[in-house]
């Protein structure tokens, strides 16, 4: 049995994570709305002595556990940043700078050297804007069902590319990159376009301004490999072609670790010192 937990009490999912007894990293889920599933949890395991803990839920949580263990509470960029530096190592990514783009609500980007990190900027853009403009151009708001119809989506009769203004003329570059998402609605006849298209131009649209973002902040720090995490990459193989493709295109290096989503609970196990892992 564990003697120490990472928690990470997010919007939606609080995730745990430990070390079982052959010291490899066992991750687990409960939905946020039911903290009390935590507690039954945590009560099923005696051995637990020290809990860490982050994430936006944190004070429900503690409303809930604080009497029960030895908490420790770290930030949650801070837990973050340390969860995704030991699943990179865990992956076999060495490299000494690389930019960190957490894509949740929004977008908050991080430059990361060695064991140190800065937050540089980020963007409202993220899954928050991709369910809201999925809601209001389509009335769809779940998100797995946003995710599956984006796959079967195409962009090209919405948004407006480089080769649709140069008309058969060579361009000066890629003609299939995006001049403007959704600009070729508004120059030709209207048309009552389907629910998978529009919803994958909204992910195009979402997955480009977050990559150039990253992109321009990647150039400044002189940093190769861009690293893509958060929520809204959760099982979004479109999102994350889009984002892949744009980055390649910009002769960056797409990086997208598995268990990403567990980053925050690994940085709070991560936390307590006693029980270092990395």
């Amino acid at each position: 049995m564990p003697k120490a937990i990472g928690i990470d009490a997010g919007g939606t999912l609080t995730k745990v994570a430990y070390l079982d007894k052959h010291n490899e990293l066992v991750l687990t889920t409960f939905p946020s709305n039911d903290l009390l599933a935590v507690k039954d949890w945590i009560i099923k395991h005696p051995d637990i002595e020290d809990i860490g803990v982050t994430g936006g839920r944190t004070e429900q949580l503690l409303e809930v556990i604080k009497a029960m263990k030895s908490i420790h509470y770290i930030v949650e960029f801070e837990a973050t940043l340390k969860g995704v530096r030991f699943l990179l190592h865990k992956e076999g990514y060495f490299f000494e700078r690389s930019m960190i783009t957490n894509i949740g609500t929004g977008t908050s980007i991080h430059y990361m050297e060695g064991n140190t990190h800065i937050r540089v900027g980020g963007t409202g853009i993220g899954g928050g804007t991709l369910i809201g403009l999925s809601a209001l151009t389509t009335g769809i708001t779940d998100y797995n069902e946003i995710r599956e119809m984006s796959s079967h989506g195409n962009r090209e009769s919405i948004d407006l590319l480089v080769k649709d203004i140069y008309q058969g003329m060579d361009t000066p570059i890629d003609g299939h990159l995006t001049a403007s998402n959704f600009g070729k609605v508004g120059i030709t006849e209207f048309v009552n376009h389907p629910a998978e298209d529009i919803i994958a131009t909204v992910q195009g649209l979402v997955g480009e301004v977050i990559t150039t973002l990253s992109i321009q902040y990647a150039e400044e720090k002189n940093a190769q490999h861009i690293v893509y995490i958060g929520s809204t990459l959760s099982n979004n193989d479109h999102l994350a072609r889009v984002i892949a493709n744009y980055t390649r295109t910009k002769k960056h290096i797409p990086v997208f670790i598995n268990d990403h989503g567990f980053s925050g609970a690994v940085g709070a196990l991560l936390n307590i010192s006693e029980y270092t892992i990395v």
